[in-house]
Formats: structure tokens, C-alpha cells, sequence
């Protein structure tokens, strides 16, 4: 369902309000967890502010003589019944008016008293017992705890809120606007951006759409080209087809072994271009199935100079090998590397003008074997170089069909290279000509 940018901000947004008021009740409910368990209970879970007190009193003097004024100076104490026991439980100090134990004797603690632990070092060091634990004496004693961990809760509740319009600011807006991009893009909108702002992860996020719809477009793009020009391509011998056998049918021609021919012929072509727009797809979505062992790639380049030695003839075309030292032997599928070699060779014969050279040059480069096919013909224009490996691309444009090949074997010859783990690439010589270098690894 189509969703307007602000409509998606104000779901993230309320689903951001939902996340802090759950964690606020969390955190609610834990307070009073906390609370009924401290009036339940006889030890207290937390120990109030005044406990620091003494037990800081006790590590800088060692002992608890001397308590007596500091304990007075706490006016939380002041209001409560409260006996100090040291380490053994021996009376210290004794603040409970109703109490009849003496100082050095020893306490047992009741079930009705609140002993709070006092220690210092890890090691306990006595308690202070409160004894008289009535409802006021219990909610003054709470307020005690209660008013730091309030003061704490609401800097903490006024940090969330900062924390939540930061989001809203570097968070909410950018993603509502990769959601709302995402969704143009799933209804064919494929031309939409979004602005890389906000935090480093959410300009990544950006970038990485803004990259994914212009892949997605220009896929598109190349889809609806190639659909063009695979009708244009097929459009040519079909309508060649039909004229020869409306021809004879009306009785312009004679159904002779020649008219037959002409239409016969171009059926040829329809089946070589299917077949190659078959390999072709095949080879680009990794479908196609390569049985590798191990091939002498300069006794295979041999084998192919020899294919098309009496094409190179006809057209008094020089074509040779010049073969670097070492072993080439390498793990190749050896019919999709011939037809590499193939495709190569037949696109420098069809290309280069007559008298000219092709050469045929075999090397090692580092941990690669190169393979580079030369000629010395009239090049390709420097800005059409990047489009010699696209489908249906041809250097003249205006070339008929015979003089053109299929315009998909240079474009098969690229992913059968690729396939294997090779890379192309072509080049202007600086004499002149074309030279198309394939790197193998080893």
C-alpha cells in the first residue's frame, strides 16, 4: 500500500514512543518490585545514602570509637530507632529509647528489625539495625532512597527525551525516506534517490540504495535494448524469408534450388543467432557448465590459426603465433576456450582490411598467462572502446548483417573468459590497430 513519507515518519515515530513507554513501565515495575520487597522484607535490598557515612568513618579510623558525634550529625538517623553492631554483633552505639541492651554487649537481631549490612574493603565490618519499623518510620526511611533514585529518574527521563529527538532527527527521517524510496522503486519508479544525510550508517544506507535503484534502472534499461535490438536482429532475415516464399507462392519466383537457397541461408542465420543469444544468457546468469583439465593453450591457439588459415587467405591476411617461452598448460574447459580464441580471430579477419597482419602473441605475466590478439587495421575510435563488449554493438552501425556477424561474439567471448576466472580487455595499438588482451590464471 502506497505510504506518503510523513504517514511512515509518524509510524516510526509512534513505534519509538511505544519502545521508551514500555521500557519507562519496565523500569516502573521494577521500582516497585523493589519497594514491596524493602517493606516486606528485613533486609533491605539497597542501602540508603547515610550508610556511606559510617562506613567511610570506619575505614579511616579502623575502629568505631568516636561514632557517637558522627551518628548524631546524620539527620536521617536522628528520627530513628537505631542500634550500631559491630563486626561480632557487639552493641556499639544505641539510639532505640526503648532498648535495654548496654554498649559492648551482644544484639540478636529480631525478625522484626531492618539490619543493614555495613562493610568496607569486601569485608563486613557491622550493622546497623533499625528496630522500630512502623509505617512512618518504613515511608521515612524509604524517602531516604527514594529521593536520589527520583532525581536520578528524571535526568534520566530528560536525557531519553534528548536521546529520542536526536533520533527522530538522525535516525526516523532518513530511514522513512529509504521505506518511502523503496517502495517508489517496488512500484516502478525506478528513476528515485534519496539524500545521503544523518549518521555514518544511515549515509551508507542511502548510498547503497541510491547505488541499488541505479543498477536496477540501468538493468532495465539494458533489458529493454536488448528486447529492441534482438527483434531488430531477428526482423531481417524473417522479413528476407517471407519475400522468397510469398515469391514463389505468387509465381514471382521460380521455386528453383536457388530462391530455396537465399531463404535457406537465412535460416542459418536465425538458428546461429538464437543459439548464440542461448549461450549468452546461459554464460551471464552462470548456468553454463564448464569441465575443466588441463590444456596446452598454445597447441589450442595453433589448432585455431589453422581454422582460419584459408579464410586469412582468401582476404591476403598475414596470421601467426608468437609464442613466449615456458609451459602453458593451465586448467581451462578447452571447447569455450576455443571458442574464445575462435570468436577473436573471427572478429580481427572480418575487421581488419585485406593485406593487413594478425598476430597472435602468448606469454606469462606474473601469475598469469596473456593472451593478446593484434592486428594492424584502422582501430577502434577511443570513446567506442567501453561498448566493444555490449551486446549487438557493431563499429559501424550502418554494417549489414553478412559483414557484421550476429554483433553477440565479442559479448559471448567476455563472459566465457570471465566464467573461468580470466579478464578482457581491448586497446588501441600505438602504430594502429586493435589489440584484445585475455589474462588466465595459472
Amino acid at each position: 500500500m502506497h505510504s506518503s513519507v510523513r504517514e511512515i515518519r509518524n509510524r516510526l515515530l509512534s513505534l519509538l514512543v511505544r519502545a521508551f513507554v514500555f521500557v519507562l513501565f519496565i523500569s516502573l515495575f521494577f521500582f516497585l518490585f523493589i519497594m514491596i520487597y524493602f517493606f516486606a522484607s528485613q533486609n533491605s535490598p539497597v542501602s540508603p545514602p547515610f550508610t556511606s557515612t559510617l562506613q567511610g568513618y570506619y575505614m579511616g579510623r579502623g575502629s568505631w570509637d568516636g561514632i557517637a558525634p558522627v551518628f548524631d550529625s546524620i539527620d536521617e538517623l536522628n528520627s530513628l530507632s537505631v542500634v550500631l553492631l559491630d563486626q561480632d554483633q557487639h552493641v556499639v552505639l544505641d539510639r532505640d529509647p526503648g532498648s535495654v541492651s548496654k554498649v559492648g554487649s551482644i544484639y540478636k537481631i529480631r525478625p522484626k528489625d531492618l539490619a543493614l549490612t555495613l562493610e568496607a574493603n569486601g569485608e563486613r565490618i557491622g550493622w546497623l539495625v533499625i528496630t522500630s519499623l512502623s509505617l512512618t518510620t518504613r515511608i521515612n526511611f524509604a524517602r531516604a532512597i527514594i529521593l536520589p533514585v527520583g532525581v536520578i529518574s528524571f535526568l534520566l527521563a530528560f536525557f531519553l527525551i534528548v536521546v529520542a529527538a536526536l533520533l527522530v532527527r538522525r535516525f526516523v527521517n532518513p530511514l522513512a525516506d529509504v521505506i518511502y524510496a523503496a517502495r517508489e522503486v517496488t512500484n516502478g519508479k525506478l528513476s528515485t534517490r534519496i539524500p545521503s544525510e544523518g549518521p555514518q550508517d544511515m549515509r551508507s544506507l542511502s548510498e547503497s540504495f541510491n547505488e541499488m535503484a541505479s543498477s536496477l534502472e540501468r538493468n532495465d534499461r539494458e533489458r529493454r535494448d536488448m528486447l529492441a535490438d534482438i527483434a531488430h536482429e531477428l526482423r531481417t532475415p524473417l522479413s528476407v524469408i517471407r519475400g522468397r516464399l510469398e515469391g514463389i507462392v505468387d509465381g514471382i519466383y521460380t521455386a528453383d534450388g536457388g530462391q530455396v537457397s537465399l531463404a535457406l541461408e537465412q535460416t542459418y542465420l536465425l538458428e546461429r543467432l538464437v543459439d548464440d543469444l542461448r549461450l549468452l544468457t546461459l554464460a551471464e546468469t552462470r548456468q553454463l557448465h564448464f569441465e575443466k583439465r588441463p590444456v596446452d593453450l598454445a597447441q589450442l591457439i595453433e589448432h585455431s590459426i589453422e581454422m582460419f588459415s584459408a579464410e586469412a587467405r582468401e582476404k591476403n591476411i598475414s596470421l601467426s603465433l608468437e609464442q613466449g617461452s615456458g609451459d602453458f598448460t593451465m586448467e581451462l574447459d578447452a571447447q569455450r576456450t576455443e571458442q574464445v580464441i575462435g570468436n577473436l580471430i573471427g572478429n580481427a579477419l572480418r575487421y581488419t582490411p585485406e593485406g593487413s597482419n594478425i598476430w597472435l602473441s602468448l606469454e606469462w605475466a606474473s601469475d598469469s598467462v596473456c593472451l593478446s590478439v593484434n592486428d594492424d587495421g584502422a582501430g577502434v575510435p577511443n570513446e567506442d572502446l567501453p561498448f566493444l563488449f555490449d551486446r549487438f554493438w557493431r563499429k559501424e552501425k550502418s554494417r549489414t548483417r553478412s559483414s557484421g556477424g550476429t554483433g553477440l561474439g565479442l559479448a559471448i567471448t567476455k563472459q566465457l573468459v570471465e566464467a573461468q576466472g580470466g579478464t578482457i580487455e581491448a586497446q588501441n595499438l600505438p602504430e594502429g590497430g586493435l589489440q584484445i588482451k585475455v589474462l588466465l590464471k595459472g
